[in-house]
């Protein structure tokens, strides 16, 4: 048997999507920036999916950038925030993903703009009264704080801090990564300024995503070079891509109920399978409360077989991830994991899980594991 338990990092092409995409793959190859009949068509593709997009999320088809994944999309909206609103101050945590972090720093660095990390709680959350401290003290502020973390799955309260936010007067930008197509997103009644997405997560294609920008926002392009996107992004659009996003979008939002009771339920099973076997285990983040449904990370005992973890449970079949896929070729542990002070000598594993999983690939899983470990210990 093959499991897939890494769903966080990619999802696999739901047959769909596949079918949207095949006809403009086939068929449909012009230019969509040519003024003839083969570009206008391939155009009305991205129109048709860019319009579909922001239905879904209760916005304007203007506010919608596409681009070639999340990382992208968060670099043009911190950079943008920068570079044309006027941010001075930019707020956000130890525990984002490298696409800010990374971003924030060349930032800093550049452009002197001055960098507050929000204080965490215990459980890893973050602690909203340090934010409010933190907004208090500086104004011309950004805020950006993930919704639901890629490593451990605590969710933000994205009320909560875009109510913090407004009062405030500061900009808010949530990685929604990992939570775009996992829930229901109306950004009419949130106030954000800047959200973003990757069809990857949510079952359709990797290489495109898409930046959601608050049109009282007035920014310009991070890419130059071109009119495309309505002039905020230069470069041929990424037809075949958009298509499928748009596709695999609508897809989550219609099953997003049956969806979320499936994969729901293989977590909390999963779970409880973990406390009757392992004794030992501790779960990383806050796992059973206020959490993403499709992560849980798990901190492994130390043992000698913590050293080829990830490579056993792959020689049986099993894919799981030591933590976010971006960083999995790094030595130096998760940034995660050390932020919210937990014991690095507890291996730290993610499974994730997504809707074509099952509960005997869990039970499959559970036995290895319950194998491998009674061969240590003896």
């Amino acid at each position: 048997m093959k499991v897939y338990f890494d769903n966080a990092a990619t999802t696999p092409l739901d047959p769909e999507v596949l079918d949207a995409m095949i006809p403009v793959l086939r068929e449909d190859f012009g230019n969509p920036s040519s003024t003839h009949a083969f570009g206008r068509k391939v155009k009305a593709h991205i129109e048709q999916s860019r319009k579909l997009i922001a239905n879904l999320l209760n916005v304007s088809p203007g506010e919608i950038v596409f681009t070639s994944g999340g990382t992208e999309a968060d670099n043009m909206a911190i950079r943008c925030s920068v570079e044309n609103l006027g941010v001075k101050h930019i707020i956000t945590s130890a525990i984002e993903h490298h696409a800010v972090l990374h971003t924030v720093e060349a930032l800093c660095e550049k452009h002197k703009v001055e960098l507050h990390n929000v204080n965490l709680l215990q459980d890893g959350h973050i602690d909203l009264n340090h934010l409010e401290t933190l907004l208090k003290e500086n104004t011309h502020a950004l805020v950006s704080l993930m919704h639901g973390n890629n490593e451990i799955g605590n969710l933000l309260d994205l009320e909560k801090v875009s109510e913090l936010c407004q009062k405030y007067q500061a900009l808010f930008h949530s990685d929604t990564v990992q939570t775009m197509g996992h829930y229901k997103f109306d950004f009419q009644k949130l106030n954000i300024d800047f959200a973003v997405g990757s069809a990857h997560k949510f079952n359709g294609p990797k290489g495109i995503g898409f930046l959601y920008f608050n049109k009282r926002n007035k920014i310009r392009p991070l890419i130059t070079g071109g009119a495309q996107e309505r002039e905020m992004r230069a470069g041929t659009e990424n037809v075949y891509g958009i298509v499928g996003l748009a596709k695999a979008l609508e897809i989550s939002y219609r099953d997003l109920e049956k969806k979320q009771k499936h994969i729901s339920a293989i977590k909390q099973y999963f779970i409880q399978k973990l406390k009757e076997n392992f004794s030992e285990l501790k779960l990383n983040g806050d796992a059973e409360d206020r959490s993403l449904y499709t992560v849980l990370s798990v901190a492994f005992p130390p043992s000698v077989a913590n050293e080829m973890l990830l490579f056993n449970f792959d020689l049986q079949g099993i894919a799981i991830s030591g933590g976010s896929a971006c960083t999995s070729g790094s030595n130096t542990g998760s940034h995660v994991i050390r932020a919210i002070g937990k014991d690095l000598d507890h291996a730290p594993v993610r499974f994730s899980f997504g809707k074509y999983n099952t509960i005997e690939e869990v039970d499959f899983a559970i036995n290895y594991m319950k194998s491998l470990f009674s061969r240590v210990e003896a």
